[in-house]
């Protein structure tokens, strides 16, 4: 799980910028200064300079390009443009120390980042994006990061942008998710999901609609505020409607009813990638071998070392704690319950039919 302060964050970044436009301010400040303390000292030595030829001599000496004169200078004059040119150093240096700065720490390090984060999203395929990055959406972003999804962010708010920024896990586009030209600045065509976390639900009905008509076959999930919208978000396309009031209040209810069921089960869903894990497994490649048999048949469990306990049939019906003597086939989705290596075993043991 990565926990991040993201106001403190954000101020430290605010301070950090405000301090650098203060500094270019300050040298800028100096520049003019010396400028027109040159300008109004060479007017004063000589007469004979007019206001355009004290600038100009101004210009030329705190540039240091070493041209001639305009009018001869007497030694007061010679003085004086000696310690113009010694200020002039000063000034010089401080201003382009605080342009660097500005451009390191500002606009230039951002685009620079902004055009390689485009970039790595062009590379993608089978990502996740996720519309909208407020409390559920950047919720969703840590645990898909703690499961190894990529994952792109949208959001159309620079502060929210800010807070993406602080997770180098995660990419992002900035821009209003329901137009097409954000999604496919995404790269929808080449992602597996879409959550959309947007807390208007017309939005996110617009959403919906414009990420399936851009991939059909898209997994899309989307948050409602309202049970009202929960037929339109899914006449629109969506896969499944999560309202989030709804599941908290029965997540609050079940931990007091089946405290340790809940415990238990919450341990395997929200840690899998720290041991046990839950893992749904198609059967499409199922080997030759196995088609016809039985998952008695299979002996998962001396072979493997997982357990099945559930699958998805071919009608899209659920089978908790499958009979052995079911007949397996390819439309089937099993769901797998072991450590890493042993969901990897059985992904093997289904294909290879060893």
């Amino acid at each position: 799980m990565i926990i991040l302060d993201f106001n403190l964050a954000r101020m430290n970044k605010q301070k950090i910028w405000e301090e650098n436009i203060r500094t270019l301010g300050i040298a800028m400040s100096f520049l003019i200064l010396a400028i027109l303390i040159g300008t109004a000292g060479f007017m004063f030595l000589n007469e004979a300079y007019t206001f355009v030829d004290a600038l100009y001599m101004t210009v030329i000496t705190i540039t240091t390009v070493g041209f001639t004169e305009v009018h001869p200078l007497s030694d007061t004059g010679k003085l004086f443009t000696i310690f113009l040119i010694f200020v002039s150093f000063g000034i010089f240096g401080y201003l382009a120390s605080a342009i660097t700065r500005f451009i390191l720490d500002g606009v230039f390090r951002r685009n620079l980042k902004d055009y390689r984060t485009v970039r790595s999203i062009e590379k993608l395929s089978g990502h996740v994006i996720v519309c909208g990055f407020g409390r559920n959406g950047k919720q969703a972003c840590l645990e898909l990061i703690a499961h190894g999804e990529n994952v792109v962010v949208v959001d159309s708010e620079e502060s929210s942008i800010d807070n993406v920024r602080l997770i180098p896990e995660l990419l992002f586009v900035q821009g209003d998710a329901t137009q097409e030209e954000v999604l496919s600045l995404a790269n929808i065509s080449s992602a597996k999901a879409l959550i959309t976390a947007i807390p208007n639900d017309a939005e996110n009905v617009y959403v919906v609609l414009t990420a399936r008509e851009m991939n059909a076959t898209i997994k899309i999930i989307s948050r409602s505020e309202k049970s009202q919208s929960d037929n339109k978000l899914k006449r629109a396309g969506a896969n499944n409607v999560i309202m989030p009031d709804r599941l908290g209040g029965q997540q609050m209810a079940k931990l007091v009813a089946q405290p340790d069921v809940v415990e238990f089960l919450d341990n395997i869903l929200l840690q899998s990638t720290k041991g046990v894990k839950l893992e749904e497994v198609s059967c499409c490649e199922l080997a030759n071998c196995f088609v016809g048999k039985s998952i008695r048949e299979l002996n998962v469990r001396d072979k493997s070392g997982a357990n099945i306990i559930g699958l998805k049939d071919e009608g899209g019906a659920y089978v908790y704690n499958p009979s052995p003597e079911i007949v397996l086939d390819k439309s089937f989705h099993l769901f797998v319950l072991g450590n890493k290596e042993q969901v990897y075993n059985l992904k093997q043991l289904l294909v290879e039919g060893v």
